[in-house]
């Protein structure tokens, strides 16, 4: 392909790309075909000549369309979304132009240079404290990476290493003689390291603690505490591993879990801290750090000043596209000196001067793409109030949907968690259980803490009572009850996404199976939403007749007997 055939080809494929989003609202929204359905619709190996490119254009559609997802489809409501915009696609056009692996300053300052300046602009915009910029006294900065997760395994590895430097000195208080060698110190107190995570952690943790090579320990939340993690449940964790002879060193606490996009308590945790200074705390802040941009939302903020790394993704709610995963810290020294290795190739003036930054030590990988370009378009095409008005919108709709569900589906559903960040978590309720209430505590969904309030009297102690169990004939039923309602559920959410014309996610919480619903995808409007609550509406009530039918059989049948 020559430079005019590659003229005519990306005028093509743009205008293929265009028309892609044009059609999105009609398309159905989850793949149907079936596992290894690509193989039989490709030749066995590559041509021997090349081909046109209007020939291979066309096996897009064809071949690839029925397989893809899509996810900016305005009725994606699954998982958190992954959204991308025209700026982005454009950041990543001239990224593949330049490719440049830019593992360090040398190989092409402007895509280190831009990379420190916009996470600075986006630091400042999200109210991180002042450590956590590249000039601060602190020597701290921010870093892309590919992923939350891994942002995760990256900054668990410099924990581990920060904590084997400063404990090895202090093994022999704790057990071991001091003829034993550095290298046996190291690998004892390798054996007993832990990291932590709330229950509703992502599982990346867990992920990073396996490829880390050390123990890993989840603490229990609670409804009562609206499955966050608290100051209280912290401490008595690290009181119980420290008992155990274990040593914690690492802890990830979060801003929006996946399931519940529940905050942890930073300000309680902070404290905590000030007891345990050695234990590394990372905020996983992966979709609903983006609402930090908002004023309203700078509260959640207060405690960061006291932790060790914050991450957040880009890629989710702030139109740009995947990967551009945004980690920052308020020291790089820890991580610098866990990841930086110089082999004599890698070696020139400008990294020895210390002058400037070599991205390849806040990583895993050596090379690295040119993200910051796609962050910098949509930065500036957007505008910081263009992107609180995108967030802002979809935390109204995400209100709305609440809303809908609390007044006309309050027979049929009941909101498990309390709605924030555009994400709503419901279960089915039970023809029965519309006389004696629900089992779910909800709030005000501005995402914050909120004062617990109770669906028709139920306790917070009749919610742990449910999901932990109980003795009694009354647990017994209430226990029954839950795991038909879970069945009803996981029917309804089974069914819709079996359809296609929306995708939703299912969740447990605790015992608690819950459908899933959030949209923060740019094209997503109210009509999308309420199509999407009239689709849960109407397969509900097909669910509960069925189920119906089956019980009133099954009594016949009985009776019959």
């Amino acid at each position: 392909m020559d430079a005019e055939e590659f003229r005519r080809a990306a005028y093509s494929a743009v205008d293929n790309i265009v028309d892609y989003f044009s059609t999105l609202d009609s398309r159905r929204v989850l793949s149907d075909v079936s596992p290894g359905y690509l193989r039989p619709l490709l030749p066995s190996g590559p041509p021997e000549e090349g081909e046109k490119w209007e020939d291979i254009q066309k096996d897009i559609e064809s071949k690839i369309m029925p397989g893809l997802t899509h996810w900016q489809s305005p009725n994606f409501m699954a998982f958190f979304p992954a959204n991308v915009t025209y700026p982005s696609i454009l950041g990543e056009l001239y990224s593949a132009a330049f490719t440049a692996p830019a593992f360090n300053w040398l190989c092409s300052p402007a895509c280190t240079e831009l990379e420190t300046i916009v996470l600075d602009w986006l630091c400042n915009a999200l109210n991180l404290p002042s450590s956590y910029l590249s000039t601060s006294s602190t020597g701290g900065g921010g870093v892309i990476q590919g992923s939350a997760s891994e942002a995760i395994v990256t900054v668990m590895i410099a924990a581990r290493e920060r904590c084997i430097r400063e404990h090895v000195g202090l093994l022999d208080k704790n057990g071991l003689s001091c003829s034993k060698s550095e290298d046996e110190k190291e690998w004892h107190l390798r054996s007993r390291l832990v990291a932590l995570g709330s229950e509703m952690s992502h599982s990346s943790t867990q992920k990073a603690s396996m490829i880390a090579g050390v123990k890993y320990r989840s603490i229990p939340v609670s409804a009562a505490d609206e499955y966050a993690l608290t100051g209280r449940g912290l401490k008595k964790a690290l009181k119980i591993i420290l008992e155990e002879g274990l040593v914690p060193f690492y802890l990830t606490v979060t801003l929006g879990t996946t399931s519940t996009c529940a905050v942890d308590r930073f300000k309680e945790i902070a404290e905590v801290k000030r007891e345990y200074p050695n234990l590394w705390i990372h905020v996983d802040a992966a979709y609903a750090g983006a609402a930090l941009i908002l004023e309203e939302y700078h509260g959640l903020t207060e405690g960061l000043e006291m932790f060790d790394s914050f991450d957040m993704n880009m890629h989710k709610w702030l139109l740009t596209n995947f990967d551009a995963s945004c980690l920052f810290l308020p020291r790089r020294e820890p991580l610098v000196s866990a990841l930086s290795i110089t082999p004599s190739y890698l070696q020139n003036n400008y990294s020895a001067s210390g002058l400037v930054t070599d991205y390849r030590d806040w990583q895993i990988p050596l090379g690295r793409r040119f993200r910051a370009l796609k962050i910098w378009f949509v930065l500036r095409s957007y505008g910081l109030n263009g992107l609180k008005k995108h967030v802002r919108r979809h935390i109204e709709l995400g209100e709305k949907f609440a809303e809908w569900v609390r007044n006309e589906g309050k027979d049929l559903f009941e909101i498990v968690s309390w709605p924030r960040f555009a994400l709503t978590v419901l279960r089915v309720k039970l023809p029965e259980e519309n006389a004696s209430g629900g089992i779910a505590a909800v709030g005000n969904g501005n995402g914050g803490r909120t004062e617990t309030k109770i669906d028709e009297g139920l306790t917070n102690s009749d919610v742990e009572t449910l999901i932990n169990g109980a003795n009694g004939q009354h647990a017994t039923a209430e226990s029954r009850r839950l795991e038909e309602a879970n069945t009803v559920t996981k029917e309804v959410y089974e069914k819709i996404n079996a359809a296609g014309e929306i995708f939703l996610t299912g969740t447990m919480i605790k015992d608690i199976y819950a459908i899933r619903l959030v949209s923060a995808n740019e094209q997503t409007d109210e009509a999308h939403l309420k199509k999407a609550f009239e689709i849960l509406v109407s397969t509900t009530k097909d669910s509960l007749s069925e189920k119906g039918k089956t019980t009133t059989k099954k009594v016949e049948d009985i009776r019959g007997t």
